[in-house]
């Protein structure tokens, strides 16, 4: 059985990272636990590009002004 995000998530207006570190994760399943495993990875390797490429920008513009 797939992981529903909403399950996960909570209602729309809580902070997703607030609700995700709340939930209860007796009642998921191995498969389910492997799967928001596998999500969050995912996710971690977005934050991190995502870090990367800002960082690779200011680098790009400090370089480009201390001309």
């Amino acid at each position: 059985m797939p992981v529903d995000l909403d399950d996960i998530l909570g209602p729309k207006g809580d902070e997703p990272l607030a609700a995700l570190l709340r939930e209860d994760l007796d009642r998921l399943s191995v498969a389910e636990l492997e799967a928001r495993i596998t999500a969050l990875e995912g996710e971690i390797a977005r934050c991190r590009g995502k870090i990367e490429g800002a960082v690779n920008n200011r680098a790009s513009a400090d370089a480009l002004f201390r001309r």
